[in-house]
This record gives structure tokens, C-alpha cells and sequence, in this order.
């Protein structure tokens, strides 16, 4: 079987460089960079250096980032650690019904705390308006968290107008930049954020590793207590292997010419040109991550389609359970029909796909229709 894998926004593969950058930390790097002994010091040279490329990536003082486990926590890490830190000033937190799972159900653990969400619609393309967002602040605001870009349709947020709303308002300001990392520029002080979410399986690194930026004079709590690792920030002796790794990958996205873009929009054109009308795009081409296509085949379902083509890795925008259809919360907030959402697809392009591959799925697509 012709294996064609298309979905990078769900986890990409690790990148060779990174691998060889890893893996003299499985032969003998095994000191504790707490030591202060020649095994610990060589360990923690390669977090500092580690550090420092996760920061030129985010045009950040390498002070700023943190590492953790992967981008669930530095998200638990931003919601939590700001609610617990402010919770004298405020309990009112703004996000949007678009955020993945790693923000919306934080948000309602919070709630069960005493925090008030509010969740903040967006339009037929899964953009948040601004002026949405100024006018859900009270005097009880602590944070606005929004991601950068959207996982399943790809687009991408006004992050910039809303940076400039929060620090009106001196609230601080929480961007999920999982699936942008490397993608789009992430410059901190270009977005204007306080606080940025990094997972390094979307960006060629191993699974379980992430990191989180957070500016300096930023109030938050540790939302791992112990003893004090990441300078007292994150407690637990660092995963050095991981880390290396999220760091290398930082480095290649740095330095990374793919264009993605212009292969993407070859698959669109494709598919438009054999499926006509009856293939609809769910998002805005020119306001999408370049690598994401989230499309629906009319009078089709997307689990169905994907189990007549088992060469091609994807996802669905749906569940089909004993014939309901149930949209994806990011389609539903799209007010997506479902006749429509139904036959949903989310293809996702990586460093690694060719033009070879996207001719071949689509071929492959026509034999189903």
C-alpha cells in the first residue's frame, strides 16, 4: 500500500537532524543538570542551549521560556497559573468556542473554582472579531486566551489587534500557538502576546515535550510544585532528551524554505478541478495556515471516504455514531451545515510531502466519488 500522510497538524514526524541532535542524550548524557559535577554540567549546558534556540525562534531573552511536558500543560500552565495569581484582582476569563480541548476544558475545571468564561463566538470562517473580544471585558478580567492558529480549519487569529485590546485593558494576554510554531512567524514582540504555548510534536520534535513563553513581569503560578527546576518555575528534573530535541527543531524551523504554500494550493486547485462544486473549502484560503485544507465532499461522509482510501492519513471534521452526524465543535461555531460538515476532511501538508503524493490522493479521492 501506497502510504500518503496528510496530517501534520495532528502530529508530524521527527525530523533526522533532530534525532541526531537527540541521540548522544541516550548513550551518555544521563547527569542530572541539577548536579553541580561534571555529568550534570554537561547536561545542563544543553538545556541553556536548548533555551536559547526555542528563543531566537520566538525573538524572545531565553529567560522567558519554560519546558514542559508538551502543549496541554503550557496550557494548563497559562490558564491556571494566571487564574491562581490573580485571583484577587479578578476571576473573568475571555476565550473563544474555537480553542482545542487543551484550552476549553481548563476553562471549565476553572469554572468549577469560582472563574466566569466567556466564550466568544466567530464568524463563517472561524475568525474571531476584535471588537468581540473589547467588548466581553469587565472589571474582573484577568486573561484573554486566543489561539493562533486554529487546528482543524487553520485559520489564523487577529492576534495582533487583540494584543493591543489587552494591553489597553492591562490584561494579560494567552496565545496557543501549537499549530503555528514554525508555520507562520511567532515573533513574541511582533504579536504582542505575554504568554505563547509551543508543543513540539507539531514541529518535528518527539512527542511529550513542549514549552511555554512567558514574558517577563508576568504574574503566574508554578503549575507543577516541587523543587526548583526551571527556575522555580516548573518543577521536575528537565527531560534533557526531549528538551535537546524541541530545541534542534527550533533551530530547522528557523532555517526552514519549504514551500509548503504553494504545494497547498496545488491540492486546492486540484481538488477543485476534478470535484467542482461539489467540494467546498471550510475557512478563508487567504487567512489559513499554509499547510491546511479543511474541505467537505457534498453527499458524503468524511469517515467513510477515509475508509475507501486507507492509503491516506487524515482526519474528519465529524463522528458518525449509528448514522447521526456529529460536527466537530469548530464546525458547529462555524455554524457549518451539517449536511455539509458531514463530509468533512482535514488535510494537512508537512515538510515532507510531495507533489507526487497530493496527485496520487486525489486520484485516489475521485475513485470514491
Amino acid at each position: 500500500m501506497n502510504k500518503i500522510y496528510l496530517d501534520y497538524n495532528a502530529s508530524t514526524p521527527i525530523a533526522e537532524e533532530v534525532i541526531d541532535a537527540m541521540l548522544p542524550y541516550l548513550k551518555s548524557g544521563y547527569g542530572n543538570p541539577s548536579s553541580t559535577h561534571w555529568a550534570g554540567q554537561e547536561t545542563k549546558e544543553a538545556i541553556v542551549k536548548a533555551r536559547h534556540q526555542v528563543a531566537d525562534l520566538l525573538s524572545c531573552d531565553p529567560e522567558e521560556v519554560i519546558f514542559t511536558s508538551g502543549g496541554s500543560e503550557a496550557n494548563n500552565h497559562a490558564l491556571k497559573g494566571v487564574f491562581f495569581a490573580k485571583r484577587n484582582k479578578g476571576n473573568h476569563i475571555i476565550t473563544t468556542k474555537v480553542e482545542h480541548p487543551a484550552i476549553l476544558n481548563p476553562c471549565k475545571f476553572l469554572e468549577t473554582l469560582g472563574a466566569e468564561i466567556t466564550y466568544v463566538d466567530v464568524d463563517q470562517f472561524g475568525k474571531v472579531n476584535p471588537e468581540d473580544i473589547e467588548c466581553a471585558i469587565n472589571d474582573k478580567t484577568i486573561l484573554i486566551s486566543v489561539m493562533h492558529a486554529n487546528n482543524e480549519v487553520g485559520t489564523i487569529q487577529p492576534i495582533k489587534e487583540i494584543a493591543k485590546i489587552a494591553k489597553k485593558y492591562n490584561i494579560t494576554f494567552h496565545t496557543d500557538a501549537s499549530q503555528s510554531i514554525g508555520k507562520i512567524p511567532t515573533k513574541v514582540d511582533e504579536l504582542g502576546v505575554d504568554l505563547l504555548t509551543i508543543a513540539g510534536h507539531k514541529l518535528y520534535a518527539p512527542k511529550g515535550v513542549g514549552a511555554l513563553y512567558i514574558r517577563k513581569g508576568t504574574s503566574i503560578d508554578p503549575f507543577i510544585h516541587g523543587a526548583g527546576h526551571e527556575d522555580g518555575r516548573r518543577a521536575g528534573t528537565e527531560n534533557i532528551l526531549q528538551i535537546v530535541g524541541l530545541g534542534k527543531a527550533c533551530e530547522l524551523a528557523m532555517n526552514s524554505h519549504n514551500d509548503i504554500f504553494t504545494l497547498r494550493n496545488y491540492f486546492w486547485e486540484e481538488l477543485q478541478s476534478h470535484f467542482g462544486d461539489n467540494v467546498i473549502l471550510n475557512g478563508n484560503i487567504d487567512e489559513i495556515l499554509p499547510n491546511t485544507l479543511n474541505v467537505s465532499f457534498l453527499g458524503k461522509i468524511g469517515q467513510e471516504l477515509l475508509a475507501q482510501t486507507p492509503e491516506i492519513a487524515a482526519s474528519t471534521g465529524s463522528a458518525c455514531h449509528s448514522g447521526s452526524v456529529q460536527l466537530s465543535p469548530v464546525l458547529e461555531a462555524m455554524q457549518v451545515n451539517e449536511t455539509i460538515g458531514k463530509g468533512t476532511i482535514r488535510f494537512s501538508l508537512g515538510r515532507y510531502t510531495t507533489k507526487e503524493e497530493i496527485d496520487t490522493a486525489v486520484a485516489l479521492l475521485k475513485k470514491t466519488m
